[in-house]
């Protein structure tokens, strides 16, 4: 349920929620205000007793009723994302259900359809034109979140290694895609980021953001055969895209992966080591070797992959740098001066990061080296 608590950042941890083809941005949800307001109305799931949460998201509106949980996909559009149409929001769903099933099957239980009925109303599933979609989900206590779980000091070495060991077992299971990825596909996402950070580059300071692309861009090219090869050898695949702690939880006692990005094949179909590098990124940034080690410890013990240390450091950066526009967007866009400073703040230290990244690895990944 990507978003309930934190909302949805840009670009869902990969390339950013850009504007379509440069055309503005397009957030149609008021044409989807009658399915909102059946949603949000308790009687359309039984009895009418059960209280209905109502919690709006970059992307989607979600709808906590009881047990579960409703995704309805907001008719919005940007570069990578597009559900202006019931269509897209259908195969979108449908999308999200069969990526997320890999790793959560438990959580994703399906796909309902919101119809028209003969009388005008709306209702669930059956006969009657069909007006909208929504991703059925188990609902989950939120503190089990791994962001929850790091604030409240419970991220102890045994869960963090069993992290890692969940993380390697679905890379190792996802079939190759040469297709995507590699040196081009590493390319476009850093030139992505930066024009990303230009369109916030007053409150980082403009003038660190082309010298950050370029240093990105010279490890880039250095790096360029090797990312290549292990394109062509099979370490890029469909993966999460979005493998930060919020999109994690504890559910049934294991670590759980969730909330995969399903809306574009280019951003979720990547190197290995670069989608595990949003979580380690995540986890340095919130408590440094301390986290991020053990769980590549255990990834290294599965997947053993000997040219973790030279690819990771870009990587890394290239993930901060990602992570630092989505902060200094919300920043932008806080009302409350105390959140936005914060946010802010938080966008700079990632800034920072994406810079130290690129001069060398840090501690925890220099000692696996």
């Amino acid at each position: 349920m990507r978003g309930v608590r934190r909302g949805l950042s840009a670009a869902p941890g990969a390339a950013g929620l850009r504007s379509h083809g440069g055309a503005p941005p397009v957030d149609a949800t008021w044409r989807q205000q009658e399915t909102v307001a059946f949603l949000a109305d308790p009687a359309g799931y039984g009895d009418g007793r059960t209280a209905v949460v109502q919690v709006t998201t970059h992307c989607s509106i979600v709808f906590l009723v009881g047990a579960h949980a409703y995704k309805l996909k907001r008719a919005i559009r940007f570069a990578s994302v597009d559900y202006t149409t019931r269509a897209r929001r259908a195969r979108a769903c449908r999308a999200e259900l069969a990526l997320n099933r890999r790793t959560a099957p438990a959580l994703y239980l399906g796909v309902r359809t919101i119809r028209r009925r003969a009388d005008g109303t709306l209702g669930f599933d059956g006969a009657g034109r069909p007006v909208d979609h929504v991703v059925v989900m188990r609902r989950f206590d939120q503190a089990e979140q791994f962001d929850r779980l790091q604030e409240a000091g419970r991220l102890t070495p045994d869960l963090l290694r069993a992290l890692g060991h969940v993380v390697a077992r679905f890379h190792l299971a996802a079939p190759p895609n040469r297709g995507f990825g590699g040196a081009h596909g590493l390319r476009a996402a850093i030139e992505a980021n930066h024009r990303e950070l230009l369109r916030v580059a007053a409150p980082l300071g403009a003038s660190a953001l082309p010298v950050l692309r370029g240093r990105a861009l010279a490890a880039l090219a250095a790096l360029a055969p090797a990312l290549d090869r292990r394109r062509d050898t099979g370490a890029v695949r469909r993966v999460h895209g979005d493998l930060r702690l919020p999109n994690i939880c504890l559910f049934d006692g294991r670590p759980t992966l969730f909330d995969c990005l399903e809306f574009d094949e280019t951003l979720g179909t990547i190197d290995l080591l670069y989608d595990l590098a949003f979580l380690l990124m995540d986890l340095h940034m919130r408590g440094g070797g301390a986290l991020a080690a053990p769980v590549f410890a255990r990834y290294q013990e599965m997947a053993g992959d000997a040219e973790a240390p030279a690819v990771l450091p870009l990587f890394l950066s290239v993930r901060a740098a990602t992570r630092c526009f989505a902060l200094a967007g919300k920043a932008l866009r806080e009302t409350d001066p105390v959140a936005a400073a914060r946010r802010l703040a938080e966008a700079r230290r990632h800034l920072a990061a994406s810079h130290c990244f690129l001069r060398g690895p840090p501690a925890w990944l220099a000692a696996r080296g």
